[in-house]
């Protein structure tokens, strides 16, 4: 019987962790020719909204394929699935149902360019925004490195307040919520951009100098929530899906600067066979996109987990 996963299933300290190990899996087997990860597909319905698919998989270990499909309809609540096939067996793993899943899958990736482009002994981190990709940024954050001390900023006095208590409780950290975004990410080793601001809220002169930038949020020429000063200070910029950045319908918001060329693939740092020494003042950015066939990796991980 194919097992059916809902939002309520995926709880537990454990599931980032698993996330986080399965992306970083599926991106070194991207780096290798192994992973199938095309750019997402919309199906467009005038007047209505999308229907998008991501459709990808990894081929060694235990070979996935499967898809993501999700709305943006008209209205206020939307649905995702997942499915996962074994390509050995033809067998329908199971199907995950909600929004959570998507929101882990984008927080584990963001954690896996934490992991190989942050300092290691980074302590302490800044959040840009207060909703679902935030916190799952921040999960992640403290999965792969022993942060100490965070600060939040969102627009909202109350739910900055809400997530810094939210998030102390869940991942026992001293959380502060503060007044401006730059007060948020000043002197921050590990800096969270994830919000739906289409003109700047970061900039260059609020970083400290070897900061590591995730940025989650808009990222085309028509509305980006970072600076292109963050990507002049940077040393190295990387996205997990060069693929799905040349496929935007509006341009990357790198595109047409100096900066465009600069854009490595995180697979490919990843598998380095001399990994990167970091110098103290070496500031990185990550533009997370969204490398399909990762939520296929997560979702296959976390049901051989719960199987």
């Amino acid at each position: 019987m194919t097992t059916i996963l809902t939002d309520e299933d995926l709880t537990g300290g454990a599931i980032m962790q698993i996330a986080i190990d399965a992306v970083e899996i599926a991106m070194r087997q991207k780096a290798h020719g192994r992973m199938v990860s095309p750019p997402r597909h919309h199906v467009t319905f005038p007047g209505k909204g999308d229907l998008v698919f991501t459709v990808g998989g990894v081929q060694d270990g235990a070979p996935t394929a499967g898809f993501r499909v999700y709305d943006t309809f008209n209205g206020s609540h939307h649905s995702q699935i997942v499915a996962v096939w074994s390509t050995e067996t033809a067998k329908l793993e199971g199907i995950v149902i909600g929004e959570k899943l998507g929101a882990i899958r984008t927080g584990a990736i963001g954690g896996v360019a934490i992991r190989h482009l942050s300092d290691a002994d980074a302590t302490t981190a800044g959040v840009v925004g207060s909703g679902l990709q935030a916190r799952m940024q921040l999960v992640a954050a403290a999965a792969v490195r022993r942060l100490s001390h965070v600060r939040v900023y969102s627009r909202s006095e109350a739910n900055r307040k809400a997530f810094a208590e939210e998030m102390q409780r869940y991942l026992g950290l001293d959380i502060e919520a503060v007044d401006s975004a730059a007060e948020a990410v000043r002197g921050a080793d590990i800096v969270i951009c994830a919000t739906s601001s289409s003109v700047p809220v970061l900039r260059a002169k609020d970083l400290k100098p070897g900061a590591h930038i995730n940025t989650v949020g808009p990222k085309t020429i028509e509305g980006h929530e970072i600076d292109l000063d963050v990507a002049k200070m940077a040393h190295r910029i990387a996205t997990d899906s060069p693929e799905q950045m040349r496929a935007y319908a509006s341009p990357f918001f790198l595109a047409g600067t100096s900066h465009e060329e600069r854009v490595e693939d995180l697979a490919s740092i990843i598998a380095e066979n001399t990994p990167w020494h970091r110098s103290a003042d070496a500031t990185t950015l990550f533009c997370s996109i969204g490398l399909a066939g990762t939520e296929v990796a997560v979702a296959a991980a976390i049901l051989k987990q719960r199987g």
